[in-house]
């Protein structure tokens, strides 16, 4: 076997050769751009090699920055964000090569009944990209839900070892985050502070609608509520807290996020539950008489909820009136037309679904005329499913809403129990803070889908990954204190 030492000069000869030759092309090919990129990358994929932790940082605090290739070099086949992706592409190889170099990679992690419940979602996206309508497609969305899981679970967990850095990775997002809400206030002043209809496209080029923005704002408040009025911390960094939480509050708000709005509040039911110490019994028969309730009356409620005729409106009472109004609201309808196409495409391959990522491809023929709005396209323009759970129903089949159900329910078990299990003040309440940010995404979920960019799946598979290496450590705490020899 080759030694450590070794197989360092073998990549560092590689690495050269490879930007040489990529110098050579790029210069024949007279693309500037790209030359003048190549030092900036190779620096960066040295540092991926050497000092992993550090291209997670960089991750996470150009996430909320990152823009769109075809912003930047339009006319490309394909289109990824820059530079998020690439470096997570970076740091997937940074994974595999540790697996090798290292002969192995920390076991509790890979063990974690949470890790345990990604496999078995990654294997079923695998088995129905191989069965896909479009298995180029499918694989593609294969390969980014796994750099993603690799970067920002794996690696990230292991970061987050007993508890550490913990803060470092929320921070950084939120010091980007709070550059883009001042870049929309800016935008959104030009219009009019109050003018509605300009918040869907204020936030670009960095979150593509005021959708994205608002669940990136919603999943971050926890957080910054946690560090302004918690029992941990300084005067000094209560007092930045209480400043940030005033500025992403205000962007929270001001993006007119409806369904952003809906998960902070559910969130808030959630940290009622869980400090109120409601056992899971009554809480699951709530639940179900509440399912059985709509069921048994459904055909009232709707008769109930087409008589509102409300249109979101820059009014804060009549945008939240106007959730309900599936008559008229246009945002609403198209919603309703998403999902009734997801239903019929799961009807038709109940199994194995059309394949991951084909939703867009897929749906226009599952459009129904009486369904179509003023919105409505054939190219799924302004949003895929807009479901989280419908989407993967549609394109992995009954198992693919399954086994993304189980990572959900393992992570919320999980983080419940470390909770109630720790004594620590300060990890207490940053897995209160991860699981509430999670259930704004989990509730989100249900209106739109965003894990297929790096603005929700640093917080989404970072928050996951905080959870576990904290319930890790508890454990291993446990364990000490049992078996002090």
């Amino acid at each position: 076997m080759f030694q450590k030492a070794t197989i360092k000069i073998y990549l560092f000869y590689l690495i050269s050769i490879s930007f040489i030759l990529l110098n050579v092309f790029f210069m024949v090919k007279r693309n500037s751009v790209v030359v003048n990129a190549l030092p900036v990358f190779l620096a960066i994929l040295l540092v991926a090699i050497f000092s992993f932790d550090k291209i997670i940082y960089l991750i996470v605090l150009f996430a909320p920055l990152s823009l769109p290739l075809s912003e930047l070099i339009p006319g490309f086949s394909f289109d990824m964000y820059l530079p998020t992706e690439p470096l997570l592409v970076g740091v997937l190889t940074v994974f595999l090569l540790k697996l090798i170099y290292e002969r192995g990679f920390d076991r509790q992690i890979l063990t974690h009944p949470v890790s345990l419940a990604i496999y078995i979602n990654l294997i079923w996206i695998f088995l129905t990209s191989v069965t896909s309508t479009m298995p180029l497609v499918s694989f593609k969305f294969l390969l980014a839900r796994i750099w993603f899981v690799a970067g920002l679970y794996f690696l990230t967990a292991k970061l987050f070892t007993e508890g550490k850095n913990i803060e470092k990775y929320i921070w950084l997002y939120v010091i980007s985050l709070v550059i883009v809400i001042f870049y929309t206030l800016n935008r959104h002043l030009g219009y009019g502070l109050w003018n509605k209809e300009v918040a869907n496209f204020v936030p670009a080029p960095f979150y593509n609608d005021h959708t994205s923005y608002g669940a990136a704002l919603a999943i971050y408040l926890p957080f910054l509520l946690m560090f302004s009025f918690g029992r941990i911390g300084t005067h000094k960094e209560k007092l930045i807290s209480i400043v940030a939480f005033g500025i992403v509050f205000i962007g929270f708000v001001l993006s007119y996020a409806r369904a952003a709005w809906l998960s902070f509040i559910a969130a808030i039911a959630v940290y009622v539950v869980i400090k109120l110490k409601i056992r899971f019994k009554p809480l699951f028969i709530t639940v179900v008489s509440l399912i059985v309730f709509f069921m048994v009356f459904q055909d009232q409620i709707l008769m109930t909820l087409e008589q509102n005729s409300e249109q979101s409106s820059a009014d804060i009472r009549t945008h939240i009136s106007s959730m309900s109004n599936i008559t008229t609201d246009a945002s609403n309808l198209e919603r309703i037309n998403r999902w009734s196409c997801a239903v019929r495409m799961f009807e038709d391959k109940p199994v194995f679904g059309f394949g991951p990522g084909t939703y867009m491809f897929n749906y226009a023929s599952y459009q129904l005329n009486d369904d179509r709005t003023i919105i409505s396209t054939n190219s799924a323009d302004g949003g895929n499913a807009h479901s989280e759970y419908l989407g993967p129903l549609s394109e992995s089949g009954v198992l693919g809403l399954l086994t993304l159900l189980l990572v959900i329910g393992t992570v919320v078990y999980t983080a419940v129990h470390t909770y109630m299990r720790l004594t620590d003040k300060r990890l207490k309440s940053i897995v209160l803070a991860a699981l509430l940010g999670l259930v704004t995404y989990y509730v989100h979920g249900f209106l739109n889908n965003f894990l297929d960019t790096d603005k929700l799946s640093v917080p989404f598979w970072g928050f996951t990954a905080m959870i576990v290496a904290i319930d890790i450590h508890s454990r291993n705490q446990i364990k000490a204190q049992k078996n002090p020899d």
